[in-house]
């Protein structure tokens, strides 16, 4: 089969939404099936396996996979070891609360699997206040939550609504990502400021949170790899958002080459021979 170039543009535009409708949904890892049906199964991980010489269509998807990378394997293992039982419980008990929160996000521009910072931060509890005077779910500060127009005073404090915390934390997020272009900083800096990340920034020279960590607050450190970790608990893979800008700008390319494979000659269809298409692995967090 093949496409001229509006037909693939049009191609990619649906996969791009598609994406986006798969991954609307909590606890769903991504999943493209009967969308792209002349097109083998294609993971990232690290079998780079494709699934072929099946006679269904519906074998013969997309299945962008985001794995966990190695370095922080020990830590998130380590810590769903621990915390497990209390996501299963938060997973148990907030479906509703999921869905309310993921519609915001993408309403909004924002990666549904931003919500695993949520957890991270309050357990998804609107009663929650850290021992600085953060609260609700997002653990937003009466300065903050003001500066992206939420009600606190004596009588209200829009922090510990879900709608309405969710929307200023989203746009927060937006702030925070127009600055750093890369989620895993988004994280770091929703935890210690803008202002300490740049300055990890500086002092490391590279934008690559593996490299400039250890110029972070011990804390928000640990706020990225539980965020990981939880994200991997709920998901069993990771996502956009759990790569540094490199590897997101290295993993669309693969998705938007994979398509662009399938007008090429010789690409290998259902009930055809041939070299079946290939990803190559999301290089590994150094």
């Amino acid at each position: 089969m093949k496409f001229n170039f509006a037909e693939q543009i049009g191609l990619f535009c649906m996969l791009v939404l598609q994406l986006n409708l798969a991954y609307s949904q909590p606890y769903i890892r991504l999943s493209l099936k009967n969308l792209l049906p002349d097109v083998p199964v294609i993971t990232t991980n690290n079998d780079n396996s494709l699934k072929a010489g099946s006679d269904s269509c519906a074998d013969y998807v997309i299945s962008p996979v985001v794995p966990l990378q190695p370095r922080f394997q020990p830590y998130v293992q380590k810590y769903l070891a621990t915390n497990g039982e209390i996501l299963e419980q938060i997973r148990q008990t907030n479906a509703a609360k999921f869905n309310t929160i993921q519609k915001i996000l993408v309403k909004r521009g924002i990666p549904p699997g931003m919500v695993y910072l949520a957890i991270v931060e309050s357990e998804l509890k609107n009663s929650a206040t850290s021992r600085v005077g953060a609260a609700g779910i997002w653990q937003l500060m009466a300065v903050t939550g003001r500066g992206f127009g939420l009600k606190i005073n004596g009588k209200i404090d829009e922090r510990r609504n879900t709608y309405q915390s969710t929307v200023a934390a989203t746009a927060y997020m937006k702030e925070l990502y127009n600055q750093f272009d890369d989620w895993l900083l988004v994280v770091a800096a929703y935890n210690c400021g803008s202002g300490k990340v740049l300055a990890a920034i500086r002092q490391s020279g590279s934008r690559d949170f593996s490299k400039l960590q250890q110029y972070l607050p011990a804390e928000s450190r640990s706020h990225v790899k539980h965020f990981l970790a939880v994200h991997y608990y709920f998901e069993k893979a990771g996502s956009i958002v759990t790569l540094t800008k490199k590897e997101r700008l290295r993993y669309l390319a693969t998705i938007n080459t994979t398509v662009a494979k399938t007008d090429a000659p010789g690409t290998s269809v259902p009930g055809n021979t041939g070299n079946p298409l290939s990803a190559a692995p999301l290089a590994a967090v150094k």
